[in-house]
């Protein structure tokens, strides 16, 4: 880590240098799951911009100002804003925003895989924002409530993030590692990130069950029922897509709701 009088070096979780300044005062966030990072680390009056799909905490969201979404970008709006710091991640933001944005402004760009990588984003982005102590606690009580989280015994489970065409979890993706952490087999394992899938290719992969994510795509009752006209005797259920797949201050409550899940969970 390198520094002067007003910025430091940092090394981002894509391996970028960045130099940030010693004390952001005008931070854009272009992730849901991280924008609620930063409301937790008390960083409220310095987050000047986020996007139109982050939505917690959603009062202390309600007036802040949206630059577009997470895959188009408003660039004059983010221009308009000014920002001396600005937040992303590499699955979730495409490359060629965050290339232009990085040309005029810091872009420190997380990448995350599993919980591990997770914790290291809240852990670096506490110390180059002066929320150190604060990022360290939550790091630690997330341990901690992973730690208590009992799997469940070994079931194949289907994860589906989309419809029109139907798109599943798999491989090398963060939804995969939790999936892992529940005692589960992700029947996608050998898949790229996130395969599309026919009825036939579902019915095929033979999963004990198929979780139905709230988001991205809204999966309701109706399409439980549409999925067991072809496959009648696998069970489906809705689950919170914000516990597969935010991996900032929210996980700390993601192991309560797996543990409810996997009570509900009940496959002879």
């Amino acid at each position: 880590m390198k520094s002067n009088n007003d910025s430091v070096d940092v090394i981002d979780q894509m391996g970028r240098t960045v130099s940030i300044p010693i004390k952001a005062h005008r931070i854009i966030s272009l992730v849901p799951s991280q924008t609620e990072l930063l409301f937790y680390l008390g960083l409220r009056e310095k987050v000047v911009g986020v996007t139109k799909f982050c939505i917690h905490p959603s009062t202390d969201l309600k007036n802040t100002p949206k630059i577009g979404g997470t895959k188009k970008f408003n660039f004059a709006r983010v221009d308009a804003l000014n920002p001396d710091l600005i937040i992303g991640n590499k699955e979730e933001n495409y490359k060629e925003g965050v290339e232009q944005l990085a040309k005029k402004y810091p872009v420190w760009m997380s990448d995350i895989n599993d919980l591990e990588m997770a914790l290291d984003m809240i852990h670096k982005l506490g110390a180059i924002l002066d929320k150190a102590e604060t990022s360290q606690k939550l790091c630690r009580n997330i341990r901690t409530a992973f730690a208590g989280l009992t799997p469940s015994r070994p079931l194949r489970v289907l994860y589906l993030i989309w419809r029109a065409p139907y798109m599943g979890a798999g491989n090398d993706t963060f939804i995969h590692s939790l999936l892992q952490l529940l005692g589960w087999a992700n029947v996608l394992e050998n898949h790229p990130r996130y395969p599309e899938l026919g009825m036939e290719e579902i019915a095929r992969l033979e999963p004990d069950l198929i979780l139905l994510s709230s988001e991205p795509y809204p999966f309701q009752q109706k399409h439980i029922e549409e999925l067991n006209i072809t496959v009648p005797d696998i069970k489906c259920i809705l689950v919170n897509g914000e516990f597969f797949s935010w991996y900032g201050s929210r996980l700390r409550y993601a192991p309560t709701y797996f543990s409810t899940l996997l009570e509900q969970v009940s496959i002879p």
